[in-house]
């Protein structure tokens, strides 16, 4: 891994990750501004969830034209938040985050009288990860050797994020497309630092918890096992890695990618384990493109253990998913969905796995 780090003119931390060594003076020119003030945390006594309140958000620059872009290389000319002429993979801390602050993550124990929700301080991290300085491509059209730095940048953000007190687990994902809501076109990507256990984290560590207790085994090894079994849903494999497309999907394109190997979190993967991520990861990406013949809306995000995680139970996972039904049709999150939590998807989990393993081009 080639490294360099330094700071952007607010104080702010950036990094940059290379895919051969690179000479670097990183010197943000920009005046130095205020950074964005924290975010708020309140609790949902309902649910039992905690919602960040981050107003400063709604500032944030949106779907700027080209030649303003912010996450494409300086120029004499222009000064954007990448301080440097050309990049490989850079990740600086988000001008507009989430989740900003160094309070240590809130405890699990809330007041029993706070029923307006309780206000805490915010806490965690966000960064950006920008892929590469070219703004016109996108990650499925990056060479292998650029998609195994970004494995490297992730699995690095995400061992030095889990050892902050504020953060209590690392979520890498990706949202592509104006219909997954994007408001920059430059290829690029998050990283959040939450300063809690995520909800959906919880249900399946509950869940994993459950079925160790009631059979001595490991849900996500045999999830993984049961569909390999099954062949159908199966759309790629490599030696360390299986894409599948859930029994359950929820989503119209949803697929899964486990490690064969148990691993709890990025930084936790080998060396050959990152080759072959790498590989069939940016094959996924091309098959995912070829589905309707366009480029796929999707986000797509690795789910790790939180630092707090009883080891051995939680396995490291992708989920990518799209709301796009047909090739001109999206699947819209409406009353049962977004009032209820519970999905009715439009599509064959089997329909979907056989068109990602056709040839790519030979879907009609």
């Amino acid at each position: 891994m080639h490294r360099t780090e330094g700071r952007l003119a607010d104080g702010r931390e950036i990094f940059f990750y290379d895919d051969a060594p690179t000479d670097r003076t990183i010197r943000d020119e920009r005046p130095r501004t205020p950074r964005t003030s924290g975010s708020e945390l309140r609790y949902d006594p309902l649910l039992r969830e905690w919602v960040s309140i981050a107003a400063a958000r709604q500032d944030r620059t949106h779907l700027p034209s080209t030649d303003q872009c912010p996450l494409c290389p300086s120029t004499p000319q222009r000064q954007t938040e990448i301080p440097e002429s050309s990049y490989d993979v850079a990740v600086f801390e988000n001008r507009f985050p989430s989740f900003h602050g160094d309070l240590a993550a809130p405890t699990p124990d809330v007041s029993p009288d706070a029923l307006s929700g309780e206000h805490r301080p915010g806490g965690g991290r966000c960064e950006v990860i920008c892929f590469t300085s070219d703004h016109t491509t996108s990650l499925s059209g990056l060479p292998v050797e650029r998609m195994r730095t970004l494995v490297d940048a992730w699995a690095d953000r995400t061992r030095e994020l889990l050892a902050l007190d504020s953060v209590e687990q690392v979520y890498c994902f990706e949202n592509r497309g104006e219909d997954i809501g994007v408001t920059l076109h430059h290829p690029h990507g998050q990283i959040y630092g939450y300063p809690f256990m995520t909800p959906r984290t919880r249900t399946m560590l509950d869940s994993a918890r459950d079925y160790r207790d009631r059979t001595g085994r490991n849900l996500y090894a045999d999830v993984l096992e049961a569909e390999r079994s099954a062949v159908e849903r199966v759309v790629l494999e490599n030696e360390g890695w299986t894409a599948f497309v859930p029994a359950w999907a929820r989503w119209p394109v949803e697929v899964h990618l486990y490690p064969r190997e148990h691993v709890e979190t990025l930084d936790g993967l080998e060396d050959a384990q990152r080759d072959q991520l790498a590989e069939i990861y940016r094959e996924l990406l091309i098959r995912c493109d070829g589905i309707y013949d366009m480029s796929l809306p999707y986000i797509s995000g690795w789910h790790q253990a939180p630092s707090s995680a009883e080891s051995g139970l939680h396995r490291l996972h992708l989920q990518l998913f799209s709301p796009r039904r047909t090739a001109t049709k999206l699947k819209y999150l409406a009353g049962s969905e977004s009032g209820m939590g519970v999905f009715v998807n439009d599509v064959a989990p089997e329909q979907i796995a056989a068109r990602l393993r056709a040839p790519v081009g030979s879907v009609a």
